[in-house]
Order: C-alpha cells, then structure tokens, then sequence
C-alpha cells in the first residue's frame, strides 16, 4: 500500500503541472467516491455538473485502490467528495495531498454530529463509516452537499437548491415507505446476519439486531472461532435466514451456513444486500433509494 500512495502522488506532480485553467462557462468537474455518493450527488447537480465517480457496482471501498486512470480524474477534479470515517481506506491521505493543488476535497461524514455516530473499539476511526444506513444521516449529508456545492458554484446555487429539495421529498417518501414494510415484521425476529458488520445504523433506525460473521472493515477475516460462535447465536435466536452482501465474497456466508449445518440445524441463505456499493447502473437497485428498499424488502421476506 505504502508504495501505491508513493506512486499516486507522482502521478498527483506530474498532472498537476497539466492542469488546464477551468473556463468561466465550463461545468464543476466533481468526482466522487462511492456509488452512493455519486448518486446523491448527481441527483443534485442534474446538468449542471459533470460527475466521476470512482467506484462501480460491487465494488469494495474498504480495499479499494486508485488505477492511474483515477488519478488523473482526482487531479482534473474542481471538487471531491468521499464518505471519510476511514472508509477509503489509504485514499484519504491522498486526498490531504490534494489540498495543496487547490482541490477541494470534502469528507461527508463530517457533516454528522459526533455524537449520532456509532462507536467501535476494533475500527480504526472508532466510528462506523457506514453511515448511508440511515435515511436520517443521508438527509442532513444531503444538505451538506447542496451547500457545497453552492459555495464552490454560486452562478448554479438555485439548482443546487431546487434538486436538493426534490430529493429530500424522494428521501423522506423512502422513509415512510420502510417504516411501513418494516413494521409487518415482529421485533422478535428482526435479527439480521451479514457477511460483515455494515447495517448497525440501519438496526439502530429499525429496531434490528445486526450482526457481521466480520467486522466494520471487510479487511478483517473472519476466523474458524468467529464462524462456530456465529452459529452457535443463530440456533440459539432460530433466526431463519441470513444475508450475502454484493461487495463482499460469498464463501463467508456459506461458511456460516455450513456450520450450522454440522450442528444438525439449517439456515437459508436469504439472497443477496446490497451494503458498500449500489447495484449497475440504470436498474432500480443502481439508485440509493432503489437499493434501500431493495434490501428493506429482501430481508423482510427472507425473514417473515
């Protein structure tokens, strides 16, 4: 890793010396991170900004690492967005770096009080970056963004504001929408299982008991003592079902299940969440919202 960052910043010298000078009617250049905030982002922007996002469908951010082909997309950038709470991994410190090519990078998880943050002692920022679980988090981030992207670009701040307002209603309707799918489901059997521990602020909105075979980061493998105490939870909880997530390899969960065949039990494997990244492109799944009450709606069923 140490030599991937040595090299990106390199990479960072040599294209900033190329940089063109922005034009007065050319369009933000923004690039983004995640899939997730390459669709919030987008939705705000419309046709005023043109938007890269880095990171595809299934793609891990926990162990992601830049291509030349993103560098040079960074160093072209007006404005970076990236989720921080250290779930680039290594990127942010190329981020810093960044700062001084007048590149404005912006970590949304900033945006959240600290205080409505979950804590973690086994993560390196003791704080859990999946923070897009809650619908309520993604309405304040929301409104980040849309503040700054209207500081960066004054002349289009009224889009800015009118896109962001239309997609806070589209949140909001999102919200109202699970809080109805969720509640034919009995507290009782609201446990959810996953292949790493992505969903606490989506328990912590909905009243689940989550639980990853491995940690906040999907850098961390899961051990044999891990697997054999994961079953041994779900015989005793008889919880029915259990979760692979799109970005993570599936063996983990199929390890669990597995296991919990050899104690003479049997658990299904519910179908697949989408967690640290959105479905393609152009399905509904490919859209926060889409994935959102994709998942709500697989684990319900899966569960019920």
């Amino acid at each position: 890793m140490k030599n991937t960052i040595i090299g990106l910043l390199i990479f960072l010298f040599l294209f900033s010396c190329k940089k063109e000078i922005k034009k007065e009617n050319q369009k933000l250049n923004v690039v983004t991170t995640t899939s997730m905030i390459t669709d919030l982002v987008k939705n705000i922007g419309g046709d005023a900004i043109e938007v890269n996002g880095l990171m595809g469908s299934g793609v891990d951010p926990h162990l992601y690492k830049a291509s030349e082909g993103d560098v040079s997309k960074l160093v072209n950038a007006d404005i970076i967005f990236y989720n921080g709470l250290h779930l680039e991994g290594k990127l942010v410190e190329v981020f810093e770096k960044m700062e001084s090519q007048d590149i404005k990078t912006i970590a949304i998880g900033e945006s959240l009080e600290k205080s409505t943050l979950i804590g973690s002692d086994y993560f390196a920022s003791n704080y859990d970056p999946h923070i897009w679980f809650s619908v309520k988090n993604w309405k304040i981030v929301t409104e980040f963004v849309i503040k700054e992207l209207s500081v960066i670009d004054q002349k289009n701040a009224e889009t800015f504001k009118l896109n962001g307002k239309t997609y806070l209603s589209k949140l909001n309707d999102l919200e109202t929408k699970l809080e109805g799918v969720i509640a034919s489901l009995p507290k009782e059997k609201r446990i959810l299982v996953t292949a790493h521990d992505a969903f606490s602020y989506f328990g912590k909105a909905y009243d689940f008991n989550v639980v990853g075979l491995q940690g906040l980061s999907t850098a961390t493998e899961a051990g044999v003592q891990d697997v054999q105490k994961l079953a041994n939870f779900i015989i005793e909880k008889e919880v029915k079902a259990i979760f692979v997530e799109s970005s993570v390899p599936k063996r983990t969960i199929e390890a669990l299940q597995a296991a919990v065949k050899s104690k003479d039990h049997k658990v299904s494997i519910g179908g697949t969440l989408y967690s640290d990244a959105l479905g393609n492109p152009g399905t509904k799944e490919g859209t926060y919202t889409g994935m959102f009450e994709y998942n709500v709606n697989t684990i319900i069923n899966a569960l019920k």
